[in-house]
């Protein structure tokens, strides 16, 4: 077992930079960030809001915005990885505005490290932890104000998952099927909703890499990170 100290605290109560942030957000936008990244896209940009959303777009027609709830003039997509999963987006640019996670991402844009994580890329998220040995890392539990029962639940399971690697998710899984978004998923309370997205927001390990978020040019960018197995790292 590998010593971690973890916090699991919500967007409003972070009062300093973290030196190492994991910001989960399951249903839905690190879901769909997985999801666009899986349909091949090269980055995606965190707006700050929906104004900067559509002028990112406006400057740079050939990307592509995103944001929840319904379909709206001058956004090309919605925050739902059912309907995402559809679209072809190689080699492009995505600009993503949403409620909660990338008002988290945000929120922790100067931590030395910044992962965004859902139970899709749960073990490659706890994997990287591990191989940057990091000691230190606050969970950011970005939905229902830090109440969110599924966020805190792959939160805490990504926590265990980078100490003993023979954690279950099972358990985790089962608390976030109950949660509070899932219902209003799965009953139609919110927008811009597929039938599948909360099966596939569930999906654990749908895929094989982890997500970093760092400046650049002004803008906060998330990308993928291939993180080797540890079969694929050479005895030393």
């Amino acid at each position: 077992m590998i010593a971690m100290d973890t916090r699991f605290l919500g967007t409003a109560a972070l009062t300093e930079a973290p030196s190492v942030a994991v910001v989960i957000d399951v249903m839905r936008a690190f879901t769909v960030a997985a999801w666009a990244f899986g349909q091949g896209a090269e980055k995606i940009v965190l707006a700050e809001s929906l104004d900067e959303a559509l002028a990112l777009k406006a400057a740079h027609p050939d990307w592509a915005a995103l944001k929840d709830g319904p379909a709206a003039p001058g956004f090309d997509m919605v925050n739902s990885p059912g309907l995402l999963r559809s679209i072809d987006l190689g080699g492009r640019t995505v600009v993503q505005k949403t409620t909660a996670g990338t008002v988290g991402a945000l929120a922790v844009k100067d931590a030395s490290l910044v992962l965004c994580a859902g139970f899709v890329v749960a073990e490659a998220t706890a994997r990287l932890l591990r191989t940057r040995e990091c000691d230190s890392v606050t969970f950011v539990v970005t939905g229902e104000d830090g109440q969110a029962d599924e966020d805190l639940a792959c939160a805490q399971y990504i926590a265990r998952r980078a100490t003993e690697t023979g954690a279950d998710a099972a358990e985790y899984l089962h608390r976030a099927a109950r949660s509070r978004a899932a219902a209003e998923l799965t009953q139609g309370v919110r927008q811009g909703v597929h039938p599948d997205d909360v099966a596939l927001c569930l999906e654990v390990d749908r895929f094989p890499f982890a997500m970093i978020a760092a400046p650049e040019d002004s803008l906060m960018v998330l990308r993928p990170c291939a993180v080797p197995a540890p079969s694929d790292n050479p005895a030393i």
